[in-house]
């Protein structure tokens, strides 16, 4: 049921938000000023710890390999274990949800990213540096699939702006991460233990906060069992796998998230093969991540506000095949508008997350979409960068690579289409 506000007089963001009939209106509306204002920060502090343990390695890696004498091939599998982790890790987290709570889950996560960031420093060798790093990736992976469902079970009519503030605080955490762990680590006189190891501070702290929220949630949980609020509700029954809905969302997922992924692996160097010197292109890649900050926030306001998500899918497309036209015939002399348009295509990862809390009508619903787009999508972009990589060294330039990312934004913007319908999967759409 596509609930209409404005013509209730409500807020406009709550257009295109979807409700189970007689479900409640969320945990955040009936709790006390202070208790929102707590889930507000979990929610924040939550997101910012979702990939500090990726983006602060990059900078570092040079010196973590030669101090524990890594191979090129482990090295390899560091960079790609993300997307692994979170492709098998995630499934996990729906069935964790119906059996602890989603808050619980994700207050876990948070706790085992803290724990594998505080650990990784210590490591005397590659198998335990894996070992932590595969644990912080298993508690960022609850948390990627978890913020949705968190987002639809306690601000339901308020799914476009918490998204919006979620993506936003990610995106800060990420950019953090990677422009401020060199820097801390100099000014420090320290080493890269210290670089890694500090990122343990953030996810500390969100333990801080998490845990009364957790105490919260339990106990509105049992408040609210006796008056059929939405807890578990009919998404364990949900058929995701036949939904159409559900496997657009998942390859939209992992077009978008292969994007990403080759945009940050390999743009400086497009940069860097036209010209363009080395700071610059660092910089370039800077404004590029920079763009989603500010878009994160206002895309999922648009977002929530659209009964069909498809203009916003074909905006971001469009800027997409813009940037890499430009690439590909003036790659040094457009350079920082190919940047702008790269920047603000990569913005279909906060609008992917919008469409998963708008698809499902109940919490558990979304817990189940949010699982199989994720790991669908996370999994289709696995072998992305490496193919980009290989059509670099066979061909020697960029226009092969650019020339099939042209042709996967394309696809994105076909499926996206399809994923932007007004549907839910419950509906078996």
């Amino acid at each position: 049921m596509t609930i209409d506000r404005r013509a209730e007089g409500g807020n406009p963001d709550r257009v295109g938000t979807h409700a189970a009939p007689g479900a409640s209106p969320g945990a955040a509306a009936s709790a006390s000023p202070w208790a929102r204002r707590l889930l507000v920060a979990g929610v924040v502090l939550a997101a910012f710890n979702l990939r500090p343990a990726i983006t602060a390695l990059g900078p570092l890696l040079a010196e973590v390999r030669e101090a524990l004498a890594m191979n090129g091939t482990v090295a390899g599998l560091l960079t790609s274990a993300p997307a692994l982790c979170f492709a098998v890790f995630g499934g996990a987290a729906p069935r964790l949800a119906r059996r602890w709570g989603p808050a619980t889950v994700v207050l876990a996560g948070m706790a085992a990213v803290t724990a594998g960031l505080a650990l990784r420093p210590l490591a005397g060798g590659t198998a335990w540096f894996l070992a932590s790093s595969a644990l912080a990736l298993a508690g960022i992976a609850a948390g990627n699939v978890l913020m949705p469902v968190v987002v639809k079970r306690w601000f339901p009519d308020r799914i476009g702006p918490m998204t919006g503030l979620y993506s936003m605080a990610l995106s800060v955490g990420t950019a953090a991460a990677a422009a401020l762990t060199v820097p801390a680590v100099r000014a420090l006189e320290g080493d890269w233990r210290l670089g890694l190891g500090m990122w343990a501070l953030p996810g500390a702290l969100a333990l801080l906060v998490w845990a009364p929220v957790v105490r919260g949630a339990r106990a509105r949980t049992a408040a609210s069992a006796g008056a059929g609020a939405d807890e578990g509700g009919p998404g364990p029954g949900v058929r995701i796998t036949r939904s159409v809905t559900a496997w657009s969302l998942g390859v939209f997922f992992g077009f978008q998230a292969t994007a990403a992924y080759v945009v940050m692996g390999w743009l400086p160097q497009i940069f860097r093969d036209a010209g363009v010197p080395a700071p610059t292109a660092g910089l370039l890649l800077a404004v590029t991540m920079g763009m989603s900050i500010p878009l994160s926030y206002v895309l999922p306001r648009i977002a929530a506000r659209l009964g069909h998500q498809g203009p916003l899918v074909a905006v971001l497309a469009c800027c997409g095949l813009g940037g890499y036209a430009g690439l590909w015939f003036a790659p040094a002399q457009g350079a920082w508008a190919w940047a702008l348009l790269l920047g603000v295509s990569n913005c279909a990862f906060p609008l992917v997350l919008t469409m998963i809390g708008m698809r499902a009508r109940t919490g558990a619903g979304v817990a189940k979409l949010s699982a199989f787009a994720q790991g669908t999508g996370y999994l289709i972009a696995v072998p992305g960068p490496l193919l980009v990589g290989a059509l670099h060294q066979h061909t020697g330039g960029w226009h092969a690579p650019l020339a099939l990312m042209a042709v996967l934004m394309t696809a994105q913007l076909m499926v996206g289409l399809v994923a932007g319908r007004d549907r839910c999967v419950e509906d078996g759409g």
